[in-house]
């Protein structure tokens, strides 16, 4: 990460964009102004700011069906605004963006690979990727589309490249941590004329932005720490290209895997609190990343914001933040599952990104090739002295 995003360099930068906002020379363009602002519609007298979730499966519509609100499976305004948020956060300033909102992260995934993909194609998916991947994998191919795969680290997926029509990219990879070099890997892809796509759930639009990098859609599940209560399932696809992402936008249709209203407003509620909740738990995971580290046993800590970790380099050059998520292996499964027991400000639950600190033995899904001791942390809001003693405590009372 770059001096302007630490100490005084920070503070240099912060000091220079407050006097050309001041001056008129400029928009306010700090990432918590941009959250905080973000997908809301020009005010009304006596109306609110963010208006409440529209419910409704059809619309007033005479005459012949024109308008952008026809029926509940299609639009609705509730959706407009959180989507119009999200092409903000993931593309400022971008023209052409376009953000579609989906029930759950796995239908946002879904709707790329089956809207991209046809029988005889090709696509690259990470090895190391996220655990329902290899369920993806087995439909693709039912369908007749070839699936390579390749691990994150080292850009391992340039080998496998040849001949695709998609390249899918998870950096930092869950829950392994590892970070590909986005830069290189999407002008490759290019060459070979394969679209790329990039799981950004880990890094969120205020840690990365694939679009900028060269990317053709960003992916997440709105789930994790970009809503980051746990409290909703969610899920989105952003892309620059009209044509591809009238092609997602069609497979939503079809499949109906769309939010509720209730869901899509809760989401771009809590946006307005990213920026809060990003610093916070990314300050705190690099904590708990040093903390661990500095553990007697060799635990083998990954962390991307970690300059000792193997992707720190490459992760400094295309990330602004590092993520809340803090992996590390104990040396069985007995001894992850005493120091989970021993946790009391660290639930034990599956998922990450939430305000609330979580950590589970990611073996037990049985999906992901980890040792019986990796444990995959998500750090919340909590205090970091509070949570890293906790942490080292747990540590501690589990090796007796």
């Amino acid at each position: 990460m770059s001096e302007a995003n630490s100490g005084t360099g920070r503070q240099h930068e912060d000091g220079a964009r407050a006097r050309e906002v001041l001056s008129g020379t400029t928009d306010p363009s700090g990432e918590s102004t941009r959250a905080v602002r973000a997908g809301l519609p020009e005010p009304v007298k006596h109306e609110p700011t963010l208006p409440g979730p529209v419910f409704a499966a059809h619309f007033h519509l005479p005459g012949d069906p024109t308008g952008p609100y026809t029926y509940g499976r299609d639009e609705n305004p509730t959706w407009t605004h959180l989507e119009r948020a999200i092409s903000e956060l993931e593309a400022p300033g971008a023209d052409g963006v376009e953000t579609l909102a989906f029930a759950s992260g796995m239908a946002a995934i879904s709707s790329v690979l089956f809207s991209q993909l046809r029988a005889g194609d090709t696509v690259v998916l990470p090895s190391d990727g996220y655990q329902a991947l290899p369920l993806v994998r087995a439909q693709l191919e039912a369908y007749g589309i070839e699936v390579r795969t390749a691990p994150t680290g080292g850009d391992g997926q340039l080998d496998v490249l040849d001949g695709a029509r998609l390249l899918w990219i998870e950096t930092p990879s869950n829950p392994g941590l590892d970070v590909c070099d986005l830069r290189r890997l999407v002008g490759a892809a290019h060459a070979h004329g394969a679209l790329v796509a990039v799981d950004n759930t880990l890094a969120t639009p205020l840690g990365q932005r694939p679009l900028e990098l060269g990317a053709d859609f960003s992916v997440a599940s709105g789930t994790k720490q970009l809503t980051g209560h746990g409290d909703i399932l969610l899920g989105y696809v952003t892309g620059r290209d009209a044509e591809v992402m009238a092609a997602v936008r069609r497979w939503r249709k079809i499949v109906g895997a769309i939010p509720g209203p209730m869901e899509a407003w809760l989401a771009h509620r809590s946006i307005a609190t990213l920026g809060l909740r990003v610093e916070r738990q990314n300050a705190t995971a690099l904590a708990v990343a040093e903390a661990l580290r500095d553990w007697p046993e060799q635990l083998a800590v990954r962390y991307p914001g970690l300059p000792t970790d193997p992707s720190y380099k490459i992760a400094a050059q295309q990330m602004r933040g590092y993520g809340c998520v803090v992996s590390f292996t104990l040396p069985s499964r007995a001894r992850a599952d005493r120091f989970l027991d021993g946790l009391r400000l660290v639930d034990d639950a599956t998922s990450f990104g939430g305000v609330r600190s979580t950590a589970e033995r990611r073996g037990r899904w049985g999906g992901d090739a980890v040792p019986e001791g990796f444990i995959r942390m998500s750090v919340g809001a909590e205090d970091p002295a509070d949570l890293v003693a906790d942490v080292l405590r747990a540590l501690e009372a589990s090796a007796e």
